[in-house]
């Protein structure tokens, strides 16, 4: 029995709602980064694998064109997930096991319907969303699109494996979807490395899609034999509970929403990035790819500060809200810190593993430079927006994001670029893309400091949870 109870302690559910604040957050964390590298490891193996075969810094490009596409049209899911999270932190943390049980049928009915209107509308939308972003060449265009339609074929693996994983980390499971996600991106690695001389862009998209598949497998069996925390029950996935289903979609649709303006945003950006040639294409996607490591600290302890506070707000834990957002901000200040000096001092090679070529290479460097700074900025932004998400406000970030990045970032893009032509570069310069970037970031962490602190949105919780946060 002792060995059964230290099994679940390290693999099973945590409840954050009891403890020390560091030692849950850190306990939770951990597997939770180390799956979002993996995660990451998706989409940047396919970069590298591509940008170093035959297919070089076309097939680079139409992968890196292909990306925010498949962020804008992943949107559904990750806003059902975050709601699905959010309802189960707090169920979980109320000790409500009926209500959680629900919550899981309802989630499982909207990952089947998500993930068939998905599938349809990225498969046929694929080409003329390629063809929005004005490719850079006719191969690059054909390219992205092969990698968009057959990633949307499979998209229902992604969607089971985000919402799903989502459920389990808002019970506080962080590492079983950490273990499955380890297993399907070594296998991701190895079909793409089988598939990429053969099938080329095509072949990296099959691979992820395979990958995803199993893993999403897995987080189903997994959650179906926690059966010491809740119940699977077919009668609630057959017939789901409506209310759930509209709490689901009232919290995480401002999440979904938020996603989506930043996915469509990076393609509106992407058009100008194309004006700028295939070099400047190929560069801001290892950039981006690079990028998405150094935000995993960001976007992990966001999503641990949904599911601590989450918990905590449904036990009625007031006196453990402010201890928990200190050490996330502790732990994801320290974190990123690091990161950004690896990046100054590694950027070179970081960016030499998805090319060789000078002029692309020389490119990213000074993207990942301009970008530094801002990861700092980020992470502290993450933790308070993901505190108000765990504690039920989700519109406060979707408009701080509406406003950064529609209204601030993208004008000031394109305006930096009119203001910086030259003969070598008669659309604009890249450090107009990147600057941009970097200043919505300072200015999104001024916007959730000043946000977080106001007393409006506090005066919904229950009691006096508002003034304990």
């Amino acid at each position: 029995m002792t060995l059964v109870r230290k099994m679940r302690s390290l693999f099973g559910a945590q409840d954050m709602t009891v403890g020390s604040p560091m030692s849950c957050l850190l306990k939770f964390s951990i597997p939770l980064l180390i799956g979002n590298l993996a995660q990451q490891l998706y989409n940047t193996v396919d970069a590298m694998v591509i940008g170093q075969s035959s297919w070089g810094d076309q097939g680079l490009a139409a992968v890196g064109l292909a990306g925010p596409i498949v962020n804008l049209l992943l949107v559904l899911f990750m806003g059902i997930s975050t709601g699905a999270s959010v309802l189960s932190a707090q169920y979980f943390g109320a000790k409500d096991r009926p209500t959680l049980n629900r919550t899981v049928g309802a989630s499982l009915f909207l990952i089947v319907i998500s993930g068939l209107i998905m599938m349809a509308a990225g498969y046929f939308l694929s080409p003329l969303l390629i063809n929005m972003t004005n490719p850079p060449s006719p191969e690059v265009g054909a390219g992205a699109t092969d990698y968009l339609q057959i990633f949307f074929l499979g998209i229902i693996g992604s969607g089971m494996y985000n919402i799903i994983s989502g459920v389990l980390r808002g019970l506080g499971d962080s590492m079983m979807p950490l273990l499955f996600l380890v297993v399907a991106c070594v296998l991701n690695i190895i079909l793409d490395l089988a598939f990429v001389n053969q099938m080329g862009v095509a072949g990296v998209a099959l691979a992820t899609i395979i990958a995803q598949g199993i893993s999403a497998m897995l987080c189903l069996w997994r959650l179906c034999h926690i059966r010491h925390i809740c119940d699977v029950e077919m009668r609630h996935v057959v017939h789901p509970d409506k209310a759930l289903m509209l709490k689901i979609g009232a919290i995480g649709l401002p999440a979904g929403i938020t996603q989506a303006i930043f996915s469509m945003s990076a393609i509106i950006v992407q058009n100008l990035t194309n004006r700028l040639g295939d070099a400047m294409v190929a560069a801001n996607t290892a950039v981006m790819r690079v990028d998405g490591f150094a935000m995993m600290p960001n976007f992990t302890f966001g999503t641990a500060a949904t599911t601590y506070i989450g918990q905590n707000v449904g036990a009625g834990r007031g006196d453990r809200l402010k201890p928990g957002i200190k050490a996330m901000l502790t732990l994801g200040l320290i974190s990123s810190t690091i990161l950004v000096a690896c990046i100054l001092l590694f950027g070179h090679q970081l960016i030499g593993m998805f090319t060789d070529t000078e002029l692309t290479m020389q490119l990213g460097v000074q993207g990942l430079n301009t970008l530094a700074f801002g990861y700092i900025c980020f992470s502290v932004s993450q933790v308070l927006q993901g505190s108000m998400r765990g504690a039920g406000e989700t519109k406060v970030p979707m408009y701080i994001s509406i406003l950064t990045t529609v209204v601030l970032r993208m004008p000031l893009a394109y305006l930096m670029a009119y203001l910086t032509r030259t003969e070598t570069w008669p659309n604009g310069q890249p450090a107009a893309l990147f600057v941009s970037l970097l200043v919505s970031w300072v200015v999104a962490m001024l916007m959730s400091i000043i946000a977080y602190r106001m007393k409006w949105w506090r005066s919904k919780l229950p009691g006096t949870l508002g003034e304990e946060l």
